[in-house]
């Protein structure tokens, strides 16, 4: 059995690095995608996971395949598009590390995962589906989506919920709002931002906009807020565990290493004979996912960045 399959966007994430003599842009084709990222981040750490998507019949397809089984992700689920170009996000940096996105995905394979094909690559049914909200943008991933987080979780798994907001994937925040919103009622464990947490509740309140969240039914609700750390809610349970000073170089994938490091610890929890979870155990988790996440930050690209279990030093 697996612990984690993801199911999701698989892409080329074109990250600036710097300008040359013209100032003209210089960038790097580094894999990435949000739950490839949780994947690939878990299998780093020791946990068995597996990835369900769709890439194009070109170089960067072929190459996104090789990255995800060289890292140890099982990587049956995906399938590739004879007509459809691998999908790529344009990742500008500031100085700050800060991220700007644009995306070529008009469409884009990842867009073309059916719900067949996804309910297919379930045949090893996981400890752990996640599942992300870019899938929601779009036909039929997002059919292929919400079928495979009914059928996972009517056999048992639990489901884990990223509401990861790309502006420029959407046609306007409402609709946005609304499809984010469509996943909810399903999940077991979420992840948002700051930002992504009041755009779901109307509030900035972490106390009263996690309350709203869990109260879809969700038993684990983490908001992660930046260089503040991770504000967590496990049922009426809340606290803040604060985050790493780390010199920034790039925060992409730092919250896909985040949830990849949460979620690896929750699924070798569940195997073992006491799986019980108290609230002080779980935040000695978030304490551990916090440090992956800042190793990642502290290096370049979002997959190649991010730590080993032996790299993780409390």
């Amino acid at each position: 059995m697996l612990d984690i399959l993801t199911l999701g966007e698989l892409l080329i994430d074109l990250t600036q690095k710097g300008s040359d003599e013209n100032g003209n842009g210089k960038f790097v084709a580094y894999p990435g995608g949000a739950p490839a990222n949780v994947a690939v981040a878990a299998a780093r750490l020791g946990a068995r996971t597996g990835f369900i998507g769709k890439v194009g019949k070109d170089a960067f397809g072929k190459s996104l395949a090789a990255t995800l089984a060289k890292e140890g992700v099982d990587i049956n689920g995906l399938y590739v598009s004879d007509t459809v170009p691998t999908t790529l996000a344009i990742v500008s940096v500031d100085e700050t590390g800060e991220r700007e996105f644009s995306f070529y995905r008009n469409p884009g394979a990842d867009t073309q995962l059916t719900a067949d094909e996804a309910i297919a690559a379930l045949k090893e049914m996981p400890l752990i589906l996640h599942v992300g909200s870019l899938s929601m943008t779009t036909s039929p991933a997002r059919e292929a989506c919400e079928a495979a987080v009914a059928y996972a979780k009517e056999n048992g798994a639990l489901i884990s919920y990223d509401p990861n907001y790309r502006a420029a994937l959407w046609d306007n925040e409402e609709t946005a709002i609304e499809m984010m919103k469509k996943l909810l009622p399903h999940a077991d464990i979420l992840k948002v931002s700051d930002e992504e947490m009041t755009m779901l509740t109307g509030t900035d309140d972490y106390e009263k906009g996690s309350q709203m969240l869990a109260d879809y039914g969700i038993s684990l609700v983490l908001v992660t807020l930046g260089a503040d750390g991770v504000f967590v809610r496990c049922g009426d349970m809340t606290a803040t565990v604060p985050g790493f000073s780390v010199q920034v170089a790039d925060t992409n994938g730092a919250g896909d290493t985040f949830f990849g490091a949460m979620l690896c610890q929750l699924a070798a929890k569940s195997k073992e004979e006491d799986n019980g979870l108290d609230f002080d155990e779980l935040r000695k988790f978030v304490t551990y996912a916090n440090k992956a996440a800042s190793i990642t930050c502290s290096r370049s690209g979002a997959m190649p960045a991010m730590p080993r279990a032996e790299e993780i030093v409390l």
